[in-house]
């Protein structure tokens, strides 16, 4: 999408399928990023390893989720300016943004490293996993910064509608961390072998050396969200955009947050069947993850769109967006469930050991929750749009509902008669209650009365 472009009528589906094709590829990269590191850590390391990097990182998911929100608030905030043709505004909410991510990764990250230990063994980390959790998790924490900085400049080079440059430093992320992984896990010539440590080493260099590639890449092209000269001093936060990106994100960032802690709580749940059957959830999640990250990056894709039609005042693109983003979101998931299902334990099996009791557990865990993600595949989408429009509280009350008020409850309560099983079956119940809220909000819901306000009233612009 051009910079400055407010959506049109007859090109939304091409333009969406584009724009979120590219949000995949780049989401993709850095899930198969992941899963390789696994594959690594599993097979090489063994099982304790492989359970260890996975309880650690979905702590991890949790902190980066805090500041998930503030970014797609300034991927909002940027798209209604640049639909509103307010080039100087979306480069105030760049600085600004900037500079609060700033605070917010080294606050996370200092809190993280202190608390580390503690928040591992309330979540009944095997003993025989807490140290190389331990280790592992503090290494990422110490990167966040770059992570963070890293999250905010794509997602204003995204909200002004430059959605190729992230996903091209999302490939050298990758690639680099891909490269690394194996040289610091097992060493090389004069570098040691770090074993667990080397996997997170490798993702902190990666972040921060596509970082700096990244921010070079966009001065040298000239990119129309630049800061030169004078404009530097837009890296000092205005309070007024300050405040809207921090009321606006919190709530998103409370989705996010909501999301991973059930992932915390199902894993603590799952801790308590043996390293086997958690080395077998981490897999799970690992392969699964390829499927709900379709139908985030169509919601953010549509989020964006609608977010620049909501600043040039077109609301019928935001209909017709809709439409189009859960007929992709939806159709994309079932292939994809539908791979899964064929490919089955072959899937696994390039995480985990071949004779490992894990696969299959694995298998029998997929069997029960795949079919899940294609009704999940419609929230993302239906939220993207109503958070355009400012609505940024009702999301987040439906997922409290629907995943901690039943899913985390359900799975608990009934392990003591269908075992692990209860919490395989919590996430199609959690999945289709979400989704039906979600639809008839969007219906029904109090976000539409915003055509009759002027969007300044949504993301209050700079003075």
């Amino acid at each position: 999408m051009e910079v400055g472009k407010s959506t049109g009528h007859g090109s939304i589906p091409r333009k969406l399928f584009s724009c979120a094709l590219t949000l995949y590829f780049s989401s993709v990269l850095q899930v198969l990023n992941g899963s390789v590191n696994s594959m690594w850590v599993g097979r090489y390391l063994g099982e304790e390893a492989l359970a260890a990097t996975s309880i650690a990182n979905t702590v991890i998911v949790l902190l980066v989720g805090s500041a998930f929100g503030i970014t797609m608030a300034a991927t909002i905030h940027v798209a209604h300016c640049i639909g509103a043709g307010q080039v100087r505004d979306a480069k105030r909410a760049l600085g600004t943004s900037l500079t609060v991510f700033a605070i917010i990764s080294i606050g996370a990250g200092v809190a993280g490293v202190a608390l580390c230990e503690p928040i591992l063994t309330l979540l009944k980390t095997p003993a025989e996993t807490l140290p190389l959790a331990a280790s592992y998790m503090r290494v990422i924490l110490y990167s966040l910064p770059s992570l963070f900085s890293f999250m905010s400049v794509m997602s204003v080079l995204r909200g002004a509608g430059d959605f190729k440059t992230p996903l091209y430093f999302s490939v050298l992320m990758v690639l680099i961390d891909v490269a690394l992984n194996p040289v610091l896990i097992f060493g090389v010539g004069p570098i040691p072998a770090l074993g667990i440590v080397g996997s997170a080493l490798a993702t902190a260099v990666a972040q921060a050396t596509s970082l700096i590639g990244l921010v070079l890449y966009v001065y040298k092209l000239r990119h129309t969200l630049c800061l030169r000269g004078n404009e530097l001093s837009l890296l000092l936060p205005e309070w007024r955009i300050a405040s809207a990106l921090i009321r606006k994100g919190i709530p998103i960032s409370g989705y996010i947050l909501v999301l991973s802690l059930n992932g915390v709580l199902m894993i603590s749940l799952v801790d308590h069947f043996g390293v086997d059957t958690v080395a077998a959830f981490g897999a799970s999640i690992q392969i699964w993850n390829y499927i709900p990250m379709l139908a985030v990056a169509v919601g953010t894709a549509a989020s964006t769109m609608a977010a620049q039609s909501i600043g040039a005042a077109k609301w019928t693109c935001v209909e017709s967006l809709v439409k189009t983003g859960v007929l992709f979101s939806v159709c994309g998931s079932l292939v994809l469930v539908l791979a899964i299902e064929i490919l089955d334990t072959r899937a696994f099996g390039l995480l985990l050991p071949s004779h490992s009791p894990a696969l299959d557990i694995s298998s029998h865990i997929n069997r029960i929750v795949n079919g899940s993600w294609v009704v999940a595949a419609v929230p993302p989408v239906l939220f993207g749009v109503i958070r355009a429009a400012g609505e940024v509280m009702a999301p987040l009350w439906i997922a409290i509902f629907a995943v901690l008020a039943i899913q985390f409850p359900l799975a608990y309560s009934l392990q003591s008669i269908w075992g692990a099983d209860a919490i395989w079956w919590s996430y199609p119940i959690s999945a289709t209650l979400n989704a039906a809220l979600a639809v008839l909000y969007y219906l029904r819901g109090g976000w539409r009365n915003i055509r009759a306000h002027d969007t300044r009233l949504v993301w209050p612009p700079a003075v």
